[in-house]
């Protein structure tokens, strides 16, 4: 039995920006009304993180706890938790919070990855939009670390959750603890590639749409859009294992971008009428730049991938205004994780969206070679397997 207001348990710490993840114990607090305790079962592992634990990104303070695709057993709830039908032993997914206020309008219309507050919740936060506390601290009152890194801090056996960041496994699917292995990165890297296509491009069956990079992002943007029955869809990387990979997932069309001079180039000769629809998930500038000389009349460019500090893009005003072309940033999808996540694991259920294809499971003492497969590639979504620990 767990005990009631110190709650003992493992996670991995990043002491500073640039320091490695540390595998220790710390201190949870009691749950507030509106958290939720979960028992991880598995976290993926998202480049979101390393950038954060290299200090890239900023994240409120250190040191910290990380990690925002989890997947679990719910252990307590709070008192006030909105959702009434959430009880402990229920199978959830963690995904990403937002303010859900009623003066946000992109929260009220279900557009909560355009919550005007989902940065300062998600990074600069420990509980909602303080920065100051946090449900995480050392033993023997060695100081607080800072908590709730998108809601949750999934890369932790047990998390203090907020309840903005829990999405409860739809009654009736059939999931299993087995089937959360491959389903817990559809809080983060899943989402944000399959809302981009749902909620933003929204392809028809006849669209030219090419995904520029087959990492998590990219795969489960492809295989969105071919679960909207997009014929002609073109697969976009430098390494030939991964487009090969993209074929056997549903693209019409692969290109190696080290084969061609240009990217625009090499989509042009595809279709010389350009292409309908781009995502991009790779935050190269110059991709960027080709990526819109490449668009078809009326083609949008979304753009999900993070560019590097001061990159400056060239992309011409008036060239987009006379081709009636469109670049806009997507944040996490423009999705609402109550509403998607369920909708992609019954495409899951429907073999619409074969995700099992793309992860693998290490154990948390394996963690830096897990990183280290995600940082060459070798795996597309590692996801750490708790019951290991």
């Amino acid at each position: 039995m767990i005990p009631q207001k110190q709650i003992p348990t493992t996670a991995f710490v990043v002491e500073k920006p640039g320091a490695p993840f540390v595998l220790q114990d710390v201190i949870l607090d009691e749950v507030r009304a509106n958290e939720v305790l979960v028992e991880m079962k598995y976290t993926g592992l998202c480049h979101t993180d390393i950038v954060v634990q290299q200090g890239i990104i900023p994240v409120g303070d250190y040191p910290a706890v990380l990690g925002h695709e989890g997947a679990g057993i719910v252990r307590r709830v709070g008192s006030g938790v909105k959702d009434k039908s959430l009880q402990e032993g229920d199978l959830v997914f963690l995904s990403f919070s937002s303010c859900k206020g009623q003066s946000c309008t992109p929260c009220q219309e279900g557009r909560s990855g355009f919550c005007g507050q989902i940065t300062p919740i998600n990074f600069a936060g420990a509980r909602g939009l303080s920065a100051t506390e946090s449900p995480i601290s050392f033993p023997g009152g060695k100081g607080p670390i800072r908590g709730q890194f998108f809601g949750q801090s999934s890369m932790s056996k047990l998390a203090v959750v907020d309840e903005r960041s829990v999405v409860r496994s739809p009654s009736g699917s059939g999931i299993t603890i087995e089937d959360m292995a491959v389903l817990a990165p559809l809080g983060c890297g899943y989402l944000t590639g399959a809302g981009t296509v749902f909620n933003v491009l929204k392809p028809k069956p006849s669209s030219r749409f090419a995904v520029l990079g087959m990492g998590a992002v990219g795969l489960a943007a492809m295989m969105a859009a071919r679960s909207l029955g997009v014929e002609t869809v073109i697969a976009v990387d430098i390494v030939d294992a991964k487009l090969e990979l993209a074929k056997s997932l549903g693209a019409s069309h692969t290109l190696n971008t080290k084969t061609v001079s240009d990217l625009a180039q090499g989509l042009l000769d595809m279709f010389p009428d350009g292409v309908d629809c781009i995502i991009d998930t790779t935050g190269v500038v110059p991709l960027l730049d080709a990526a819109v000389k490449a668009l078809a009349h009326e083609g949008t460019l979304a753009v999900v991938g993070v560019a590097r500090a001061g990159s400056i893009l060239s992309i011409d005003p008036l060239a987009l205004m006379m081709g009636c072309k469109r670049v806009v940033g997507v944040i996490e999808g423009c999705a609402d994780p109550a509403v998607i996540v369920p909708q992609l694991i019954d495409l899951y259920k429907q073999g619409k969206f074969p995700v099992d294809k793309l992860s693998k499971l290490y154990s948390p003492a394996e963690l830096e070679q897990a990183l280290a497969d995600l940082h060459t590639g070798t795996v597309i979504k590692p996801v750490i397997k708790w019951e290991d620990l």
